[in-house]
């Protein structure tokens, strides 16, 4: 099987469709990240075949069981190369999709991605979620928040949570620690208003990589007073 028939078969076992336009954007997604990578750090894999799997498919995993679904408003926090934001974008094309990172070249990167796709309805956000998740045209506006890779649990809940309407969802993709990591959070989904719903195992096409999507859904509005300024989270998770 080559590359292109993996990542159709992986579109298709996930319930989107898969047609030439959509292959042919992830192909030209992979080849514009492979040549900014060359003067950025944006990702330490760069082989087709790896691309597709580990970054295309693992982010589009996030689709599974149906919480994200093609017309709601999303916001990716701390996207780095536009994982998972740009590829649900490419797969859901109404898609309301806010990609925030606080490194502007990285901002300027998916810009470029965006433009060359011809996606629209996307909004680019250079700075950090504990400002904008202050932003009252930012907070609790959003169908979904998502993050992947970004940080800890609880210090990625503060992140993320309070970009979440009441009734929304927050699904982030984690690694093979998402059990231990759940346990680590109790005190702040209590805090920022957070009922846990499922933890979703993820199997990737070729790779021996366990992968979890843990579906959160907001219960109660955040208090005010979260996010806390800039670096606090990191550096004093809620417990």
């Amino acid at each position: 099987m080559n590359n292109k028939e993996i990542l159709r078969n992986g579109l298709e076992e996930l319930g989107l469709k898969s047609d030439d336009k959509v292959l042919e954007s992830f192909r030209i997604y992979r080849e514009i990240l492979v040549e900014w990578n060359q003067k950025m750090n944006l990702t330490g894999i760069e082989d087709e075949k790896e691309v597709y799997i580990k970054h295309f498919l693992d982010s589009i995993s996030a689709v599974k069981n149906g919480y994200i679904t093609d017309g709601m408003s999303i916001i990716d926090v701390g996207t780095g190369a536009g994982f998972p934001g740009l590829p649900l974008k490419i797969c859901l094309p109404n898609l309301k999709t806010t990609l925030l990172d606080s490194l502007n070249k990285r901002i300027n990167f998916l810009q470029e991605v965006s433009n060359q796709l011809q996606l629209d309805d996307i909004e680019f956000i250079h700075g950090r979620a504990e400002d904008f998740g202050k932003d009252e045209i930012y907070r609790e506006k959003y169908d979904i928040a998502t993050a992947r890779a970004v940080a800890g649990l609880p210090i990625l809940m503060e992140f993320c949570v309070p970009f979440v309407k009441v009734g929304g969802h927050f699904i982030c993709l984690k690694g093979p620690n998402a059990n231990l990591e759940l346990e680590e959070s109790k005190a702040a989904m209590d805090a920022l208003g957070l009922e846990f719903i499922e933890k979703i195992d993820v199997e990737l096409p070729d790779s021996e990589l366990n992968h979890n999507i843990l579906v959160f859904k907001k219960v109660k509005n955040t208090p005010d007073k979260y996010p806390r300024k800039a670096g606090k989270p990191a550096k004093a998770p809620i417990k």
